[in-house]
C-alpha cells in the first residue's frame, strides 16, 4: 500500500548539506526570453488544485513552494491534510507524509477510509464484508504503488534529522509532495524563535532548489473562544514563520454553540498565497462516515476508490 521511510534507510550525514551552491545568479536576459517564448502558448499555472472542485483555479500547491496548515487543536488540520494527500496520491503524485503524533498504519486506516468515502464499519452486516474491505485495502495498496510514503517516526525529531529526511525524498525518492506534522515536533521549546525561523528557511530552500511542494502542520495561540476564526497575525511562535512561506492556510471548525442551519461546519482559509492572487475562505461540511470535508450542505463523499458493485447500497453515503 505504502512504503515507509525509517531511520536506518537513510545516511543523514549524506543529506544534511548540500554539496553544490543552493543558489544561482542569472542574467535577467534570460529570464526575459523565457517570457518571450511562453507568449501565446497559453501555458496553465503550474501546481495542483484543492480537492473540492469549487476552488478549481483559486488556489495551487506549485513546485517550489511551503505551505502552512495552522490552526487550532483538534480542529481537523490532519483530517484536511489527509485528504489534500489522497487527492495528489490519486492524481498520479509522489507524496510522503512524515506525522508525528500518529503511526502509519494509523494514518493509513484514515486514509482508507477517506479513500472509500465510508465508513467500513457499516460493512459488516454485508455477506463476505471482509473479503470486500480487503479487497479495498488491495486497490489503494495498488493505486499508491511507488506514490505514497510513509516517515516511521513518532514523538520528536531533530531539526537537521527532519531536513535530512526532507532533502532524501527530493533527492532519492523523487517526492513531489512532503507533509511534515507538526513544525513543534521539529523545534524544541515553542519561544525558540531562532530555530523555527531557521528550520522554516530550510524547507523554503530544500521546496526550491528541488522543486517540490512542503506542507508544514503548525498550530495556533490559545483563542479567548473557539468559535473565533484564526488568522495568521495568531500563529504561535515567530512571525518569520509566515513570512517565509508562500502560503499560508487555517483550518476552523465551527464549534459555535448558535450555529445555525445551513452553517459551515469548517473552513479553510487562505490567508496568504504569494505566488497567487486569491486570499478567502472555503466553506465545508463534515461527513463522519468518511471523514471527509465536504464542499456543500449533503453532499456524497468523493470517492476516489473503485467500488465493488456487491457493497450495500448503505455504503453509498
Amino acid at each position: 500500500m505504502a512504503l515507509l521511510v525509517t531511520k536506518d534507510d537513510i545516511d543523514f550525514a549524506a543529506y544534511r548539506h548540500e554539496t553544490e551552491a543552493t543558489r544561482k545568479v542569472r542574467a535577467a536576459a534570460d529570464y526575459l526570453d523565457d517570457m518571450i517564448d511562453d507568449i501565446g502558448k497559453g501555458k496553465a499555472d503550474p501546481g495542483e488544485d484543492l480537492p473540492w472542485g469549487k476552488t478549481a483555479g483559486l488556489f495551487k500547491f506549485r513546485p517550489g513552494d511551503v505551505t502552512l496548515w495552522a490552526g487550532p487543536n483538534g480542529h481537523g488540520k490532519s483530517l484536511v491534510t489527509g485528504m489534500v494527500a489522497l487527492d495528489l496520491v490519486c492524481n498520479l503524485h509522489r507524496v510522503c507524509l512524515a506525522s508525528f503524533e500518529m503511526r502509519p498504519r494509523k494514518t493509513l486506516e484514515r486514509m482508507a477510509r477517506q479513500w472509500m468515502g465510508f465508513n467500513p464499519v457499516l460493512m459488516q452486516g454485508s455477506n463476505n464484508w471482509m473479503g470486500e474491505l480487503a479487497e479495498n485495502y488491495r486497490q489503494l495498496k495498488e493505486q499508491s504503488a511507488d506514490r505514497l510514503w510513509l516517515y516511521d517516526h513518532q514523538g520528536t525529531i531533530d531539526a537537521d534529522q527532519m531536513i535530512s529526511v526532507a532533502r532524501y525524498c527530493a533527492k532519492v525518492l523523487n517526492v513531489k509532495h512532503l507533509f511534515i506534522d507538526s513544525l513543534m515536533k521539529c523545534v524544541k521549546g515553542e519561544d525558540d524563535y531562532n530555530g523555527q525561523k531557521d528550520f522554516v528557511n530550510e524547507l523554503c530552500s530544500i521546496a526550491n532548489d528541488h522543486e517540490i511542494h512542503v506542507h508544514l502542520v503548525h498550530h495556533i495561540r490559545k483563542l479567548e473562544n473557539e468559535s473565533k476564526q484564526p488568522d495568521k497575525m495568531d500563529i504561535k511562535g515567530s512571525g518569520a514563520i509566515a513570512d517565509q512561506v508562500a502560503n499560508v492556510m487555517m483550518v476552523w471548525r465551527n464549534k459555535a454553540e448558535n450555529k445555525k442551519p445551513g452553517d459551515p461546519d469548517a473552513r479553510v482559509i487562505c490567508c496568504k498565497q504569494r505566488n497567487g492572487e486569491w486570499e478567502g475562505a472555503v466553506n465545508l461540511w463534515f461527513d463522519p462516515g468518511s471523514q471527509q470535508y465536504l464542499p456543500e450542505e449533503g453532499a456524497s463523499p468523493i470517492i476516489w476508490a473503485g467500488r465493488c458493485a456487491t457493497w450495500p447500497a448503505a455504503c453509498a453515503g
